[in-house]
This record gives structure tokens, sequence and C-alpha cells, in this order.
């Protein structure tokens, strides 16, 4: 059976605490610039629109330090913005031709074999085809040109216990 899959956003604690200056993955405050547009916040999951404050920090998606745990750039609205609440549905700053999605374990590593560049349309389906396999805990979704992190995909069922 198919699980039903959530699009899971940085949560608004995390996204409030670098709005205040919270030391980034690497120990640094966030930067704060204006949007020439088009920069997806990992909050809202939506773009940033051009002359609007945002953050450029280091981010890593994993609790722990662990050789598989990213860290990258990531952006951020500067000011408060609605965490993204459609979570079944496509979220809209997944406009490029594709992403690579990815599936990792209950250990936080990656669970080998399961990465692919995905054309964008195919990212629902391609997730819950992973989510069946019992040895992936949740998906990420990063870009296929930079493989920055874009957001997380689990279960439905599990999508409440992400931060």
């Amino acid at each position: 059976m198919t699980p039903q899959i959530r699009f899971v956003a940085i949560g608004e604690h995390e996204a409030s605490a670098y709005r205040a200056g919270a030391a980034d993955a690497y120990g640094l405050a966030p930067e704060r610039r204006v949007s020439p547009g088009g920069y997806p916040c990992r909050h809202c999951l939506n773009e940033i629109g051009a002359g609007e404050d945002y953050l450029t920090l280091a981010y890593r998606p994993f609790p722990t330090l662990q050789p598989y745990a990213e860290t990258g750039p990531i952006f951020l609205h500067g000011q408060a913005c609605p965490r993204y609440a459609a979570a079944e549905i496509l979220p809209p700053m997944l406009s490029g031709p594709d992403y690579i999605v990815r599936g990792y374990g209950a250990d936080d590593r990656i669970v080998y074999g399961t990465g692919a560049v995905t054309p964008t349309a195919e990212i629902a389906g391609r997730a819950a085809s992973l989510l069946t396999d019992p040895k992936i805990a949740y998906v990420h979704v990063r870009s296929a040109r930079n493989n920055c992190y874009q957001c997380r995909i689990e279960r439905r069922d599990n999508a409440d216990k992400a931060a």
C-alpha cells in the first residue's frame, strides 16, 4: 500500500530563532540581504519576492553531527511568514524542472540506491514509493544542480514529529 505523504517545512520555532539571530550550523549569525526575487524560503515553501528581506544561513537538517549530515545554504524570509500548511500538495517553491529525491533511514543516514534526479511532477509519487520501504524513515528533496536542501517528505502519520 502506498503511504500518504506530507511535505514538511522548517518549523516555526527554528525559523523564528534564525530571524532573531540564532547561530546557524556553522555557529554564525544568518546573513540578512534584500532579495532580487526567486529565492525559495524553507519555512513557507514559497518564493521570496524581489525587494523582500531574506536570510542566508548554513543549515543541517539532521539532529546530530555524523558523516551523512549534509550542511548547506538555505534561504528564509527575513520577516515572519506562515509555515507551509498545504502539506499534501507540492510546494510552490518547487518550480524547477527536476530535483534530487533521496531516502534516509531512522539513523539519519542515506539509504543507498534511493537517490535520483526526479522530474518535479513526479516528486510526490517517487517519495511515496520510497516510503513503502520500511528502511526509509523520510525523504529529502534537494536541488538537482547544487544539492541544496529544499524540504523533507514523510509518511503522513510521521509529519508531526518533524521540527
